[in-house]
């Protein structure tokens, strides 16, 4: 499919989770259960309060839409884009699916979802210009996170802590404690 068509095609079809990834496959995702929709609402609460105080940039949830640089089209469950990036686009392109890639995304793993596939999808958002991603299993209770300059993700065990943010979320605290 073209832009345009898949653009089309998603717009067609909203009751559907769609990406598309740098092959030009098209994945169709099930709905999040209602216990991941719990996990995303929190964390995009905490993402979405802590910009509120820093007025660096912008939040967005897990129906948005970034066409990356190589050409897929991805919706992390929650990221941020910093305002200069954000204000450079034009109102078209914020009304599609953004041609930028955002320095911080959020990845929550689902039931349903293979830690590997997911893996891959994080080093393809930093291959993409991402400069922090982490992601979320809350059932086995552990943050992967992942940087550009780091070959292997550092990963962080246990929900009785705090995850410090850095980077383009320098200061940024997730309380994984009330993911619990």
């Amino acid at each position: 499919m073209t832009d345009e068509e898949f653009f089309r095609f998603c717009s067609e079809n909203p009751q559907l989770r769609i990406e598309r990834n740098s092959s030009q496959q098209i994945i169709i995702m099930s709905p999040t259960t209602s216990l991941t929709g719990k996990y995303n609402t929190e964390i995009l609460r905490q993402l979405s309060n802590w910009n509120i105080q820093q007025k660096a940039g912008e939040v967005f949830d897990s129906s948005t839409g970034f066409t990356l640089p190589d050409n897929s089209v991805y919706s992390p469950d929650a990221s941020w884009v910093s305002k200069d990036k954000w204000h450079n686009l034009s109102e078209d392109e914020k009304n599609r699916f953004a041609p930028i890639c955002p320095e911080f995304i959020i990845e929550v793993k689902s039931k349903t979802d293979h830690l590997p596939d997911l893996k891959a999808k994080m080093k393809a958002w930093l291959k993409n210009g991402a400069l922090l991603g982490w992601l979320i299993d809350p059932v086995e209770e552990i943050v992967y996170v992942f940087k550009p300059d780091v070959k292997e993700e550092i990963k962080i065990e246990g929900f009785d802590q705090k995850v410090l943010g850095e980077g383009p979320v320098d200061g940024f605290v997730l309380d994984l404690t009330l993911l619990k």
